[in-house]
């Protein structure tokens, strides 16, 4: 069976803090606490389970917080092949939730040039049927280019690679032509020097990035919808109406309802639309999509396939 391995290079233990009221300078209690297991490639990997999709989650731990995220994973039934880093501590992101969200996050684990070749070799047994997930922020001590020296070492075993990165890391690696990636319209706008502000301007940005080597594209564009290029379609979607909680983890659960559309080899037009359905649920939920909330919302909003603006 097929499986979809996500990395995460530095993942967290988010430490959730639930507050009346935040004043600096004295004592504060909270009302409660939470721990959850982070990081983008990690959030990915706990969406697709909710799909019944096989899926391993790989990367660097370290240390006492290192276990507690491989345990919260294990714990949900999710397949680990993490390596255990010899340097620091696997960080523990503070997100103080008032009136106003506010977060601290941490650096991570030192991560040596041998436990990176280590890495790239155990990624070489992944198979030309599977999925590999690079997503999420690269550690100071790692060169920053390790998404595209990752494309590049896999470049012939045409594995479906989906990216999620900003900048220079995302665009350094179309070259090596992955299967998606997932801006949003404030990412797009960042990396050609625009203010994306429509569905227009997004559509004809989203296509340079098809024609720098991107093989499928998604905008999601927060309450205005999101845009969905390939060579082959141009596609736009409406935003289901509902309240947002909180909109930490759209992006990945986005990406992740796209491939488990793929996955289960859905026409194209669906995987957009669950990739949608699968976002707004998690920023309606204030947790992490899933395929329960998914469904809820696929009549919702419609898919349109766009000609021209």
């Amino acid at each position: 069976m097929n499986t979809i391995y996500t990395v995460t290079l530095n993942p967290a233990l988010d430490y959730t803090i639930h507050c009346d009221e935040i004043v600096m300078g004295q004592v504060n209690r909270t009302n409660y606490e939470q721990f959850f297991a982070g990081g983008k490639g990690i959030n990915i990997s706990l969406v697709l389970k909710t799909f019944d999709i096989p899926t391993t989650a790989m990367g660097f731990v370290g240390g006492f917080t290192g276990d507690e995220v491989v345990r919260q994973l294990e714990n949900s039934g999710i397949c680990t092949n993490f390596f255990r880093t010899n340097g620091g501590l696997t960080r523990i992101n503070v997100k103080l939730k008032e009136k106003q969200e506010t977060e601290i996050n941490a650096g991570g684990p030192i991560v040596t040039e041998e436990e990176v070749k280590r890495l790239k070799n155990q990624l070489n047994a992944i198979g030309s049927n599977d999925f590999l997930v690079l997503a999420g922020s690269i550690p100071k001590c790692m060169p920053t280019d390790i998404y595209m020296q990752i494309m590049q070492q896999l470049e012939d075993k045409h594995i479906k690679i989906a990216v999620d990165a900003e900048g220079e890391k995302l665009t350094s690696v179309l070259k090596y032509h992955p299967f998606i990636i997932k801006p949003n319209h404030h990412e797009l706008g960042a990396i050609f020097g625009e203010n994306i502000t429509t569905k227009k301007t997004a559509l004809k940005y989203a296509k340079k990035l098809v024609e720098m080597g991107a093989c499928n594209v998604i905008i999601s564009m927060a309450g205005d919808g999101a845009i969905f290029v390939n060579d082959n379609i141009s596609l736009v979607a409406t935003a289901p109406k509902g309240r947002v909680k909180n909109s930490v983890g759209a992006g990945d659960s986005m990406l992740a309802g796209f491939l488990a559309g793929v996955y289960k080899q859905m026409p194209i037009e669906e995987c957009f639309k669950l990739s949608v359905a699968t976002g707004s649920a998690a920023a309606f939920s204030g947790n992490l999509g899933s395929y329960e909330n998914a469904q809820k919302l696929l009549e919702q909003f419609e898919i349109k396939i766009i000609n021209s603006y």
